[in-house]
């Protein structure tokens, strides 16, 4: 498989997981920043392999084969980021790219080793889960920040927006994995929050609110 390949193979396995749906030719396109044209060329390609359910103008799915490829692609990356933070103390607002990099890695014995010197962690330093050498994942349950009621507790355990400028907006106002929040009001005219953090209160938009995953407590 390509590095190519594999980028649409993970970014069709991320597209679908969100929606639990087909993605259409212009949503991977969009994700991708490429034109739909390109992305029509790659997908016959990887329908021909057998790695995807395609057909014309309607939507594309993994086949099983395909889900697989995708979940190891996942695993790589999950798991270099692991490395990046706890071993090479990187910010986890500086892995992604790094970790995109590494993922390439053909090596199954470097990436189950590399999984066995890590203590085989189920999750990566954003909160997502890491599938397991056979695919096997471990569902989290969790919530969005924006759907906690005044009054609960809840402690963040990831991030729906993994982008370095949202993780720095998190670091500035001192929310990581494990920050106990307390819901206390919600603004009705814009949804905004206020929130209260190690009994400091502070007000976070609808946005940032709607982009952290939390469960309850």
């Amino acid at each position: 498989m390509t590095l190519s390949e594999e980028n649409y193979l993970k970014t069709i396995y991320h597209l679908t997981s969100a929606t639990d749906t087909e993605v259409s030719t212009n949503a991977i396109a969009e994700k991708m920043e490429t034109k739909a044209s390109s992305v029509t060329d790659m997908l016959k390609k990887l329908s021909e392999k057998d790695w995807i359910h395609y057909k014309k103008y309607q939507g594309v799915s993994l086949t099983e084969k395909g889900q697989l490829a995708a979940k190891m692609i996942v695993r790589k990356h999950r798991l270099w980021e692991v490395f990046l933070v706890e071993k090479l103390h990187f910010a986890w607002d500086e892995v992604h790219d790094i970790a995109e990099q590494l993922e390439h890695i053909k090596s199954e014995q470097l990436i189950n080793k590399l999984d066995n010197f890590l203590g085989n962690p189920t999750k990566d330093p954003h909160g997502d889960p890491i599938p397991d050498s056979n695919g096997k994942i471990i569902a989290i349950e969790k919530v969005l920040l924006s759907e906690v009621l005044p009054d609960q507790k809840c402690q963040c355990i990831g991030v729906k927006d993994s982008s370095a400028a949202f993780l720095k907006y998190l670091d500035n106002n001192k929310i990581a994995l494990g920050t106990s929040i307390k819901m206390l009001s919600k603004e009705e005219f814009d949804l905004s929050l206020k929130i209260e953090i190690d009994l400091k209160e502070m007000v976070i938009s609808h946005k940032i609110a709607s982009n952290l995953y939390v469960k309850l407590v």
